[in-house]
Parts: C-alpha cells; structure tokens; sequence
C-alpha cells in the first residue's frame, strides 16, 4: 500500500521499553514455579524486536509483565520512562489505554461494534474523540476504507488483523505488543501483516514487539531476544530464519 502525505508524527526517542531485573513466579499450593527468573532488556524506540523460545521458555509471561497485563513478582518494567510496576491498579488500567497496544492472534475485536468503532473502541472506553488526520492516515494504511462499517463477523482473517493493528496504533501508544499476530493467518496474508508491522516500526517510528514461535516471523525483525527456562539467553541481530531455529533448538536442551 502506497501513502501519500502521511500525517506527521513526533515519535519517541531513547529507551522505549526497559526491564529491570524482572522475575515472575506463580504458587501452585507448595509448588513454586519460576517464570522469568531475573530478566533485563533494552528496547529503543522505533525499534521492532521479536522474542522467542520453546514452550514454557517464558516469552508469554514476559509479554504478560512487559505489557502491564500482569505484575512481576520483583523488579521494575519501564515504559516511557514509566515505571509501570510502582502503578495502582487503575493506574495501570489508564497507562494501558494510553500508552500500550495489543495485538493478539485472535483480534480481540467486538463483534456487535462496527469496524471504525472497533478502531476507536480504546478512546471511547477513554471518553475521548479521535484525531480525525490520525484516523483518516491509519484507515488509508491498513486498507480499510471499504470496511468501515462492516462488522467483525464479515471480515477475513486479514482484515481483522488489519483492523487489530489500526486499534493498536489509535492512541498513538509508546509500544505496541503483538502476541502471535500472524499464528491465525495464513502464509500469504500473515506476510502482509508482518509487512504492515515492519512498516509501522520504520515509517512511523512506533516501536513493536512480536511474541512468536514462528522463526520466519522473528527473521524479519531487527533483533530478536531468545528466552529458555525464564532466563535472556540471546540476542539475534538481523538473523534468518534458519539461525533463529538454530539458537531456539540449542537454548532449550
């Protein structure tokens, strides 16, 4: 998709996303069990970073505690220069709404609400209007203007992905999760929304971060954190698909 005149964007600069120190443990009666066990990370803003790592490595966790949808058990997520875990509760509800976008595997989208108010459902749940510039320049982005009134029940798996990432981007959040975002999809149409993903870091400045199993996924990121056993074992620069297979595989014996 071509964009013509994009509406201008101040983005963040510095550090977008930092960990300090993050462990993250779950009770089970006596059974204890370590899900992160002392993760620190970096992330520039405007910067897109793919974690990986087999199953129960902890990269769902680390999405979970990053993205303010759980609290570590110690150390400090900062967002923004926010320190997100000193928040209260309802703090963190509005830090959320503000400052965070989802994207999940499975959209997420209200199925009763039209696709424009899917878009904005984030600042109608703020009591806020949108930047008709911000939500015309989303629309022509993600492709969208044919579908505005369409409910969710009507699209396909791509356009409700595309419409996912419009709603991600609506407040103009610090950073944007996407859990699995391509794992619906089929290969084609996943591509086009990785592509979408990739050109929202780079042309928008907006940082993104992709949980994902998929290595091919990862590649096409610019640096790719690799998790075993709740522990930052790695980091890819730039890899292919077959190396980040390779360090995943060798992480996790």
């Amino acid at each position: 998709m071509t964009v013509t005149n994009p509406v201008p964007t101040t983005p963040l600069t510095g550090t977008a996303v930092a960990l300090h120190d993050v462990h993250k443990t779950y009770r089970n009666g006596a059974a204890v069990t370590a899900a992160l066990r002392g993760v620190s990370l970096s992330l520039q803003a405007g910067s897109l970073t793919a974690v990986v790592g087999q199953s129960g490595s902890g990269k769902s966790t680390l999405l979970h505690c990053a993205a303010g949808l759980d609290r570590p058990t110690r150390g400090a997520v900062v967002i923004g220069g926010h320190d997100i875990s000193a928040l209260s509760d309802d703090d963190l509800t509005r830090f959320r709404r503000d400052h965070i976008g989802f994207v999940f595997q499975a959209y997420n989208l209200v199925g009763h609400l039209s696709v424009r108010d899917n878009i904005e459902l984030p600042l109608i749940l703020a009591g806020r209007g949108a930047d008709p510039d911000w939500a015309a320049h989303l629309v022509e982005r993600m492709d969208l203007r044919a579908l505005l009134d369409r409910l969710p029940g009507e699209l396909s798996g791509g356009q409700a992905q595309r419409v996912a990432i419009a709603r991600a981007l609506i407040t103009r959040p610090t950073v944007v999760f996407a859990d699995e975002p391509t794992g619906a999809l089929d290969s084609a149409t996943g591509a086009a929304v990785l592509g979408l993903l990739r050109d929202t870091a780079r042309d928008l400045g907006q940082t993104v971060v992709i949980v994902t199993h998929d290595s091919r996924v990862a590649a096409a990121a610019e640096q790719v954190l690799v998790l075993s056993d709740g522990l930052l074992v790695d980091t890819l620069e730039t890899p292919r698909a077959d190396e980040v297979t390779a360090r995943v595989l060798a992480a996790g014996r």
